[in-house]
């Protein structure tokens, strides 16, 4: 085993339960009596750039458990992809703090960082673990089953679906969600989970894994819209069109702000949902259409944590410490699941992981591409914890009319 400090540090967006990994990281890795030292990295590696770390050694367990139920990052995080030159940074002030573990918390792009790191520390013979721990709510992590963040975020979206379901219920009109995702398309998906009663919305459902065709989408709507008088539409950001491009690239004229690492950022505003209400209105003249953008408020909602959720965020956090330490091993801890519902953690290299997208698989989008099919329902459903609340409708008959 290596002596040494612990850094744990989280990166990219927030979710509703990264600090329960952030947590489990760190009173797992003080149980080991070789580890000196547990910081934390402030807004992830421009922390360690800045040596901007608190000391989590001294913190009190107490207050840790606290912080642990509380969404976001407590660390603070960051976008910023180091480069070589970056890196080299790093492992100075590293070595300077007699760092030897290394704990980054984060999506495909923090296994990336992550990753790039890890070869910077070989070149410099620098003597150190690195380990991944996975969290996303996009659910987009090649080799895991799902993603710590994703069950909260999806238990968010499914709630704010049955609770647009009843509005649009009581009221008519159509309804377009846009929701997160980026590329994949499983927390749009988890909408679906809304969907109690045969005439549930959303009624239509669009993913990025499949080509999005406005034509055809005001066909599906007016369908609907005939039979029930009403639709609701989940809408993933990242649709494609026939050239695989983001929808919402010909919408703005060009191309699209991208982030550090170079993803395209889709949540920014809200053109997307604008322009499939405004082309509803004209085109099937229906003037009850609202479209709202879900941004990032299903990241972070503190009333809308899962327990299944959390309880695994922690354990991810706990076995980073074990198998840093037992192992004496680089990787990524993985969630691989084995009932209905159990999950078990493994451990596999970074190259697995790092800069891979994991999609929907097929099996789980209908043939049309307008919706999800049962084994996505089969699947999602665990994931969104003890206590979720569906709805309910009157059951009894009508009276008589007396006067018609």
């Amino acid at each position: 085993m290596l002596s040494g400090k612990v850094l744990v540090a989280q990166g990219g967006g927030p979710t509703a339960v990264i600090n329960q990994s952030m947590v489990g990281a760190v009173l797992e890795s003080r149980k080991f009596a070789h580890i000196t030292k547990v910081y934390g990295a402030i807004h992830g590696v421009e922390g360690i750039m800045n040596e901007d770390f608190i000391d989590l050694t001294q913190e009190t367990t107490n207050n840790l458990e606290y912080v642990a139920k509380t969404p976001s990052s407590a660390l603070l995080s960051t976008r910023v992809k180091p480069d070589a030159a970056y890196c080299n940074e790093l492992f100075k002030v590293m070595k300077a703090h007699d760092i030897r573990y290394f704990f980054y918390i984060g999506g495909n792009d923090s296994s990336e960082t992550l990753r790039l790191l890890n070869e910077n520390a070989a070149i410099s013979k620098y003597d150190f673990r690195a380990i991944h721990i996975p969290k996303t709510i996009d659910n987009d992590l090649v080799e895991n089953d799902h993603t710590p963040g994703y069950g909260s975020a999806a238990r968010f979206i499914a709630s704010a679906f049955v609770g647009v379901n009843l509005d649009n219920r009581a009221m008519g009109g159509v309804y377009i969600g846009v929701v997160m995702g980026r590329h994949a398309g499983f927390l749009t998906a988890a909408s679906s989970i809304a969907q109690k009663y045969p005439d549930d919305g959303p009624h239509l459902i669009y993913l990025p894994e499949r080509v999005f065709d406005l034509d055809d989408f005001i066909k599906d709507v007016d369908r609907i819209y005939k039979k029930l008088g009403r639709c609701v539409i989940a809408v993933s950001e990242g649709i494609v069109d026939k050239n695989h491009e983001p929808f919402l690239k010909s919408l703005m004229g060009g191309e699209l702000a991208k982030d550090d690492h170079g993803n395209v950022q889709l949540s920014d505003n809200s053109l997307l949902g604008d322009t499939l209400a405004d082309a509803i209105k004209k085109r099937l003249n229906i003037s009850r259409v609202r479209s709202d953008t879900f941004g990032y408020l299903q990241r972070s909602f503190i009333g809308c944590v899962s327990d299944t959720d959390a309880r695994e965020a922690r354990e991810v956090g706990e076995k980073a410490a074990q198998y840093a330490m037992w192992n004496d091993a680089d990787g990524s801890i993985v969630i691989k699941r084995t009932g209905y519902y159990s999950v078990d953690y493994n451990f596999v290299p970074l190259e697995r992981i790092a800069g891979k997208t994991r999609l929907m698989p097929d099996d789980y989008i209908n043939s049309k591409g307008n919706g999800v099919t049962d084994e996505f329902k089969y699947f999602v459903r665990p994931l969104l914890g003890s206590g979720f609340q569906d709805a309910h409708y009157l059951r009894a008959t009508m009276a008589p009319k007396l006067l018609k």
